[in-house]
Order: structure tokens, then C-alpha cells, then sequence
């Protein structure tokens, strides 16, 4: 009997071994997020970088792929909204977006604490002035605050919804 378990722990052992990947999101309700935000100091941002942007030299090039319906081009990622206005993330230093008017005019400026999610950001007007913090829990969903915690909105996919669930904004976003 001895040898016969010793056998079949010994076939045990020897037995191939399969495993998965599990994937799975990670879900926040405005609570959570809001937490989150507000556990650190936001960064500062710097004066020269905000002027060194403030105006989109590239608005031509931006605004045709913009209206070719382009999401990205060469060395940046764009993104349009339904008031007119758009962003840009350049590839070669990710962890900025820059928020412009139909213009071409810099309105907000945005860093991204990591480029893994969830991860925060901090908005800032022209100024340098903290407007807006967020928690980008996916591609597809970002809870934003006020600088004192209060939830302004919260997108989810293309759509982005007040405090009371009405949308108040789209994007066309890269996918």
C-alpha cells in the first residue's frame, strides 16, 4: 500500500500543469476615487513648460487629422471634444496633456502621476493654478474632483456625466 502511494504521488508530481491569466478590472465608486486623489499633495508645474505650450504649433497638422478623424499622428496622441476643443500627448514626454482651444490656445495642462492603471492627474490653468485632480481608472473611465475633493464629473467610454448622471460631454477617443 506504502508503495502504491508513493507511486501515485510520485504520478502527482509528474503531472502536467496548466494555468491561466485572469483579468480583471478594478471598480471604484466616486468614494474610492475621490480617497484616492486626495492622498498626496498634487505636483507643481512649471511656469516655463506651461509657456514653452501655449500655443499648439502644430494646430494645421492637429486640426486636419482631427477632422480626418485621426486619433494619433506620428509622435502624438489627439483628442477631440465636443465644445471644439482638443488635447494633445506628446509620445516623447507622456505624462502631459495639453488642452487647447479651437484656437490653438493653451487653456489647462494636465500630469499624470504614472502611465499604468488607475493613475492620478492634475489640471492646471495657464496660471499653473491647481484646477482639477482625477482618477483615470481605465481607458475608458475617469472620476474627476475639484482640488478640495468635490466630484465634478465622471466619464465613462466616450460620455462624460455631472454628478447627477446627465452627460454633459463627448470625446472621440484612440482605441
Amino acid at each position: 500500500m506504502k508503495e502504491f502511494l508513493l507511486l501515485l504521488f510520485t504520478l502527482f508530481l509528474c503531472m502536467p500543469v496548466h494555468s491561466q491569466i485572469l483579468n480583471g478590472e478594478v471598480k471604484y465608486t466616486d468614494t474610492e476615487a475621490q480617497r484616492l486623489v486626495l492622498e498626496n499633495t498634487p505636483p507643481e508645474i512649471s511656469q516655463t513648460l506651461i509657456q514653452n505650450n501655449f500655443y499648439d504649433i502644430n494646430k494645421s497638422e492637429n486640426s486636419t487629422a482631427i477632422l480626418q478623424g485621426y486619433t494619433s499622428i506620428k509622435d502624438r496622441i489627439l483628442g477631440h471634444f465636443s465644445d471644439e476643443s482638443y488635447a494633445i500627448k506628446y509620445l516623447d514626454n507622456p505624462k502631459y496633456v495639453w488642452y487647447y482651444n479651437s484656437e490653438g490656445i493653451l487653456t489647462h495642462t494636465e500630469k499624470q502621476t504614472s502611465s499604468d492603471y488607475p493613475y492620478k492627474t492634475y489640471k492646471y490653468n495657464t496660471r499653473g493654478q491647481l484646477i482639477n485632480m482625477t482618477l483615470r481608472v481605465s481607458e475608458d473611465e475617469t472620476f474627476i474632483f475639484t482640488p478640495s475633493g468635490t466630484l465634478i464629473a465622471h466619464w465613462v467610454g466616450k460620455n462624460c456625466f455631472d454628478k447627477n448622471g446627465n452627460i454633459i460631454m463627448t470625446r472621440n477617443i484612440e482605441k
